[in-house]
């Protein structure tokens, strides 16, 4: 027999789409202006993690915000451009590959938001951040979003330029060195990349080496030098 379907509601309202509606609760109270904060590259083997703060302008909010991973490159683009042109503020900073070796990929992600909200032109009053954590030393009062690049807008700009901005840097690597194919992949694990360190081990200051496989595999081994690695 088939299973019936349940007539009530659901106990959870089911977010597709991110609004305005945290940043209007909060203007409510005052609290303006508001940034929204995300980062991009939490997982791959190479490069930094970049992160981006956003002040939208309520009466010019571009159409399309979500999730930069639910977006195709061509809208992201166009979605980037977009918002560097109609946001009151916007700011980007990222933590080397070796800065997150000396910490962690968490210490650092946060590092790179604290960053780029003190980069704005203008001082917010409330720091929308997604994830679980609100980065520590803000210079105003922060909230932790899970998932807040599908529930904010604000926060789902930021993601949108983080994301925009690191694949740039990861092609940069990747013309500066071909045989990684960081342009195509931008750092992390695929069967390309891992291929390419087995063959040619990490590139000094540009990969993880916390990450496994190379601290699997043991650092002195594993890493090749590559002469003005340091571009991050």
């Amino acid at each position: 027999m088939a299973r019936q379907r349940p007539d009530s509601p659901p106990l959870f309202e089911i977010v597709d789409r991110p609004d305005f509606s945290v940043e209007s609760r909060a203007i409510a109270r005052g609290q303006w202006p508001v940034a929204g904060l995300d980062e991009a590259g939490r997982g791959p083997l190479a490069g930094p993690v970049v992160a981006a703060a956003v002040v939208l302008d309520p009466a010019r909010i571009p159409d399309g915000l979500d999730d930069s991973k639910r977006l195709t490159l061509a809208q992201r683009e166009e979605l980037f451009s977009t918002i560097l042109a109609t946001s009151l503020g916007v700011s980007m900073a990222s933590v080397c590959a070796e800065s997150i070796d000396s910490s962690n990929i968490l210490k650092a992600s946060l590092e790179a938001m604290r960053r780029a909200l003190c980069g704005l032109p203008l001082a917010p009053k409330l720091a929308l951040a997604d994830g679980r954590d609100v980065p520590p030393g803000l210079p105003c009062p922060g909230e932790a979003l899970v998932k807040g690049d599908r529930r904010s807008q604000s926060i789902a700009a930021a993601s949108i330029v983080a994301k925009v901005m690191r694949d740039r840097m990861m092609t940069g690597c990747g013309l500066m060195d071909a045989r990684y194919g960081f342009e195509v992949h931008m750092g992390y694990a695929t069967v390309r990349h891992r291929t390419a360190i087995t063959a040619h081990g990490a590139v000094a200051r540009w990969h993880r080496i916390s990450f496994a496989p190379f601290r699997v595999q043991g650092d002195e081994a594993m890493v090749a030098d590559l002469e003005d690695a340091s571009v991050f």
